[in-house]
């Protein structure tokens, strides 16, 4: 297996620290490691989450969450008995489709009740967008520019707090418990969206591979920082990294300046996508999910919903 290099951010006595040292680990090892970290910050209530259930066994509901909007179609997946910590998953642009539905189902066998929004829900119904579009295709660019363009910052925000107070109404539920948001390529920007927006009840959020986070607009992701009160954890695909090599900088000096936890890596020779099993695959090019490190990258968020008591 290849070496992953990781360019951290983390708080130190000295501000933010950047480590470029390999870390080279076996599937195998992992696994071991994942399990054990698992079983020593989870406690009491998470390790007795699921009751030995699996993803497959978890509550899957088809349901509706009404927003300034109008009313949104969403899955919201729990274990079958309990009080759990809410988390939302904010879905890359194929939207609510099954293969977001089954990482909501791994996540909530940990201990969680997950609601997945359908994004698009202002345009169409799921998932929203064919698996085989073509993003060089201007034709099927217009498509994909018709449904996000209502989902503006003031949009977004707006819905993630109807998403939290959603979540709060539920009996499976823990409403003393932090919530944590996550999302994927467009999904990572709506997180940090719904933390500014929430922040009495999100604790911790995540993005992975997600896509303009820092940018030039006045609205955009990374000024919206110091409305937080999350620690946040960013995985970054090496192919937009090389795209847009400061953001990872700006985003860390914006937490810094916050006061606030953040951990940033860029994923070496993963390509932004890699974390979903279902990203389209191209003729004569390398798939671009790749498990070992979608694996850690799960890692990564389970083990920071659990450092921040989600």
């Amino acid at each position: 297996m290849a070496a992953t290099q990781a360019f951290a951010f983390l708080p130190s006595s000295k501000g933010f620290r950047m480590s470029d040292t390999p870390n080279t680990i076996s599937r195998r090892e992992f696994t071991a490691l994942s399990i054990a970290a698992g079983v020593a910050g989870a406690g009491l209530a998470a390790a007795s989450a699921a009751a030995g259930a699996t993803a497959a066994q978890m509550v899957d509901t088809d349901v509706q969450v009404t927003t300034a909007a109008g009313v949104c179609d969403a899955a919201l997946i729990h274990p079958q008995k309990g009080e759990w910590p809410g988390v939302i998953l904010f879905t890359d642009v194929f939207g609510l489709r099954p293969t977001m539905r089954d990482m909501a189902k791994r996540l909530a066998a940990d201990g969680f009740t997950v609601l997945v929004p359908n994004p698009f829900y202002r345009t169409t119904k799921p998932p929203g967008l064919s698996a085989d579009i073509d993003f060089s295709n201007p034709v099927d660019r217009a498509k994909i520019d018709v449904l996000r363009a209502p989902l503006t910052s003031e949009a977004v925000m707006q819905d993630a707090m109807a998403y939290v107070k959603f979540l709060d109404a539920q009996v499976s539920v823990n409403k003393k418990a932090k919530m944590g948001v996550f999302g994927y390529c467009m999904g990572g920007p709506m997180s940090m969206q719904a933390a500014a927006s929430n922040p009495e009840r999100i604790g911790a959020g995540a993005s992975f591979h997600g896509g303009g986070l820092v940018t030039d607009k006045p609205d955009s992701p990374h000024l919206l920082v110091p409305k937080m009160q999350a620690q946040f954890y960013f995985g970054v695909a090496m192919n937009d990294d090389e795209r847009q090599p400061e953001a990872k900088t700006q985003l860390a000096e914006a937490f810094k300046a916050a006061h606030l936890q953040a951990k940033i890596e860029v994923y070496a020779g993963c390509l932004h996508g890699w974390c979903v099993k279902d990203m389209p695959k191209t003729p004569g090019k390398p798939p671009i999910y790749n498990e070992p490190q979608a694996e850690r990258a799960w890692g990564e968020l389970v083990s920071l919903f659990k450092r921040a008591h989600v």
